[in-house]
């Protein structure tokens, strides 16, 4: 945990992982600070890059993407040069939601939403098989998520 996160950024950032859209007078009253004190908070928080960014959490089903894809991809080398072209080539798929390079079996771990499994079919085929230096993809299918992603402890 940042040393510099007091009790009160911490319970500011507990509300705004909650609920991004209250308002800077809601989250004062919540932590009992003057709005003009919790907004300097906010900005600093902003500033130092503890709050990323503000986005809505769009349900998945409701926009006809609900199938959940990991796919682990393997590279034929991990020289500078191979992983930085699969980089670019990866960060250019609008398809692809996270790309963790991984230690262990797998270089990279992907995670993708897809309406289903023509729709997998469709991008296995135009982005991932041509992704730069892959030797091997091997993907697994989510059947539901037990804990949804959520914001971190603090």
């Amino acid at each position: 945990m940042n040393s510099n996160l007091d009790r009160t950024d911490r319970s500011i950032l507990r509300l705004l992982q909650a609920d991004g859209r209250l308002s800077n007078a809601q989250v004062a009253e919540r932590v009992a600070l003057s709005p003009s004190a919790c907004l300097r908070r906010l900005q600093r928080l902003e500033d130092e890059g503890v709050i990323q960014g503000y986005r809505a959490e769009l349900s998945a089903q409701a926009i006809g993407r609900p199938t959940t894809v990991f796919i682990e991809v393997t590279l034929s080398n991990q020289g500078t040069a191979a992983l930085d072209a699969f980089e670019r080539a990866v960060s250019a798929c609008p398809d692809v939601l996270e790309c963790h390079l991984m230690s262990g079996d797998f270089d990279y771990l992907l995670r993708v939403a897809v309406a289903d499994l023509a729709d997998y079919e469709r991008l296995h085929r135009h982005q991932l098989a041509a992704l730069p230096h892959v030797a091997r993809v091997r993907t697994a299918f989510a059947m539901r998520a037990v804990v949804p992603s959520r914001g971190f402890p603090l």
